[in-house]
């Protein structure tokens, strides 16, 4: 069998492509096949090791996949008993990688593997601790993707670019390159696909730096097979995830915006109250005396004339003034748990 030191230059950067598979008995063979193809254009400038992750497929792909390892160079598979998602795919292909940079790349070769070189060249030029492959950005490419699951794909992606402010257009992108060191010392606990917008969040609060580069997503092959690979109740979960995930970014953030909202429009009725109140104020004349009297007496005919507006004027002043103060508290918070995770981390940098 083949193993990583048998074609190894230690002169090269070692770089680990990570192939999470869940029933990709279809298309694993034929594309890692066009992988290797694309690889060896690169064998001047890099070493190589791939890792099958096959998360608990229920077809062909483990076979598939050890067939693979025993024909071709520096390629291991890993297993799952059962299925465990991308998020523990992932990180099971971050732990056994060895590369100075890891590329996590689609098996169905949506992004195709000349996205590769270009990844790797951003990262050694730039630096960059993790670079991402973006449809979104400008000079970025969509082709046949469903319509419906682009356009909620690019809402939440909208979503988390307004709600984090970071200038970043694809948060849910799966195609990327790490830094090794990085990525395998990050600290990360999802084990769905919002793994990706946690990387990028702690990246965020660890001051990664963070490239992107325009990429191309291209689900031509996948309409053949007539095959989306996802469902719509996976798509709408998507959405409910990406809400909860631009949440996280800048929770403060919501509270403020909406608690701004009620707030002026509990300021507009009570000004409204205070209006009518010193127009009716000079009719009370024959009514009473002193201007604590009068005063009450106007009052008294508005909340006759408009009850209502005296309860949500209230109400909605009560609730914007707690909204306002839950912003507070969780700017507080979030600055605690930025603290604690970058304090974390470094001893577990440390510690390795």
């Amino acid at each position: 069998m083949p193993t990583l030191s048998d074609k190894i230059d230690l002169k090269k950067p070692l770089v680990s492509i990570i192939l999470p598979a869940f029933n990709e008995e279809a298309i694993l063979k034929k594309n890692v096949s066009l992988l290797y193809d694309y690889l060896s254009t690169l064998n001047n400038l890099y070493n190589w090791e791939v890792l099958i992750i096959n998360d608990g497929s229920t077809d062909n792909t483990k076979s598939i996949a050890d067939s693979l390892v025993e024909s071709k160079t520096n390629l291991r598979a890993y297993h799952h008993i059962v299925n465990r998602n991308l998020g523990t795919a992932l990180r099971t292909g971050f732990k056994h990688s060895k590369g100075d940079y890891v590329i996590v790349l689609d098996i169905d070769l949506s992004y195709s593997p000349n996205h590769i070189g270009e990844l790797l060249s951003e990262i050694e030029t730039t630096e960059a601790d993790m670079v991402i492959a973006s449809p979104y950005m400008k000079g970025g490419k969509n082709t046949a993707v469903p319509r419906l699951r682009l356009l909620l794909s690019k809402t939440v992606n909208f979503m988390m670019r307004k709600a984090s402010r970071l200038d970043i257009y694809t948060f849910t992108g799966m195609v990327r390159a790490y830094h090794g060191d990085f990525i395998r010392s990050l600290n990360t606990k999802s084990s769905t696909f919002d793994i990706n917008t946690e990387i990028l969040l702690k990246a965020y609060i660890l001051r990664a730096r963070v490239v992107e580069i325009p990429a191309h997503l291209d689900w031509s092959e996948q309409q053949k097979l007539g095959n989306t690979r996802t469902s719509s109740l996976r798509i709408v979960m998507g959405i409910f995830n990406g809400l909860a995930n631009s949440f996280m970014f800048r929770p403060y953030m919501f509270f403020w915006i909406l608690g701004l909202i009620i707030f002026i429009l509990s300021f507009y009725i009570i000004l409204w109250i205070f209006i009518n109140t010193y127009n009716v104020y000079p009719m009370t004349a024959e009514l009473a005396h002193g201007f604590e009297d009068r005063f009450s007496y106007a009052v008294s005919e508005v909340f006759r004339q408009r009850p209502y507006s005296f309860i949500v004027g209230g109400t909605t002043m009560i609730i914007s003034i707690q909204l306002l103060g839950l912003g507070f508290i969780s700017l507080q918070k979030k600055r605690y748990f930025d603290e604690l995770f970058h304090l974390n981390s470094q001893i577990l940098k440390n510690q390795k």
